[in-house]
């Protein structure tokens, strides 16, 4: 039997989101039997990648529920800058947060939980480029491949995706 078998789990997209940073945990997840949701601004809508890799939504944020997920993992690039615009994306966020549910980000994702209000006295990583953001939002900021702390993952960049994949597994699977 697959670990994350029944799980269902949220991810974000938008235009110009990290390639790498939504495959690849998508395609573990499902590996490791998981069902995955990605949701943008539009269902059925065709995003384009920083690499120009598409991916099209299967719900449109504004029509999912927090409570219908087990997990939410937020992928980098730029469409988090864009995202964390949308107030239902911060709302999803925050609900999945504060349940408790794992919530993971990579990259420049950290934004999204910045917006959402979520990151005060947790410890966590993301890219350089973001650093001071999760300082002034209120977290500890450390450079590590992969952080966990209580119900939130995080790493850095594309190269910490296998950490970052096995992490949300084995946070999912206890």
């Amino acid at each position: 039997m697959a670990e994350l078998s029944g799980k269902k789990i949220l991810m974000f997209v938008d235009h110009i989101y990290e390639d790498l940073e939504l495959w690849y945990p998508k395609l573990r997840l499902i590996e490791a039997g998981a069902h995955v949701v990605v949701a943008g601004p539009e269902k059925d809508f065709v995003y384009s990648g920083k690499n120009g890799y598409p991916c099209r939504s299967d719900a449109a944020i504004s029509e999912v529920n927090a409570d219908d997920f087990d997990a939410l993992v937020i992928p980098g690039g730029f469409a988090p800058d864009k995202l964390r615009r949308d107030p239902k994306v911060l709302k999803l966020t925050k609900a999945i947060h504060e349940a408790g549910k794992p919530l993971a980000h990579i990259c420049h994702a950290g934004w999204i939980p910045i917006s959402a209000g979520v990151m005060n006295g947790y410890r966590c990583t993301s890219t350089p480029g973001i650093k001071d953001d999760l300082i002034n939002a209120g977290a500890e900021w450390v450079n590590e491949e992969v952080v966990v702390d209580r119900n939130q993952i995080s790493s850095r960049n594309p190269d910490d995706l296998p950490a970052f994949c096995r992490e949300i597994i084995n946070m999912m699977s206890t």
